[in-house]
């Protein structure tokens, strides 16, 4: 008997589990279309990863009734949020949208650091990298952005019985070269891209 329905096709395509999130300095590496971070620029444990790609459509309509005849998009936006686990001064940093690939939130440890408070100002550019592993362990998928900010309305929930994940979204911009920092390797990406191995 045939089968019917959506019936899977690879089962080596299905996504199960949290990429690995990756921070690293833009402006040194924004020439590099390929995996630049490793491991040690991992964020740690993760309570959730999702990415989003925004898109807002223009239509146009005619007739009576209106009836769609074509759509354009006009605006497009990518990020990546997610939630860490490890409520270090290196990650609260860039939750606050810090650099964290520069003095002095490279030097900090895992217990040792300060944040200041009351003196935010435009979030810094930084590399990102989500690094996926598919289950069977051999297929990856990294989404990658160049050029990108943190925004976060920065919260740590303490409870009694599970740890504290701290939301934050890392939204890419334009690293083109028509853009000042950009580089003519995204001219056809400006946001960054995804691609498989």
């Amino acid at each position: 008997m045939a089968r019917k329905g959506p019936v899977t096709k690879d089962t080596s395509s299905i996504v199960l589990g949290l990429a690995q999130v990756r921070v690293g300095a833009s402006a040194t590496n924004i020439s590099t279309v390929t995996r630049v971070l490793t491991s040690t620029n991992s964020i740690g444990a993760l309570a959730s990863t999702k990415f989003t790609g925004n898109v807002d459509w223009w239509k146009l309509e005619s007739g009576f009734p209106l009836l769609e005849d074509y759509q354009v998009p006009i605006r497009e936006a990518a990020a990546l949020e997610c939630a860490f686990k490890e409520i270090s001064p290196v990650n609260m940093a860039l939750a606050y949208g810090k650099d964290i690939s520069v003095v002095p939130y490279s030097s900090y440890t895992a217990h040792s650091g300060e944040l200041a408070l009351g003196n935010r100002s435009a979030s810094d550019y930084v590399r990102m990298e989500a690094y996926y592993t598919y289950p069977n362990g051999t297929q990856f998928m990294t989404i990658l952005f160049p050029r990108a900010q943190v925004s976060a309305a920065v919260e740590l929930d303490l409870s009694a019985d599970d740890a504290a994940a701290v939301p934050i979204t890392i939204e890419a911009k334009r690293a083109d070269s028509d853009m000042s920092g950009g580089n003519a390797a995204w001219d056809s990406r400006p946001l960054g891209r995804i691609f498989w191995e």
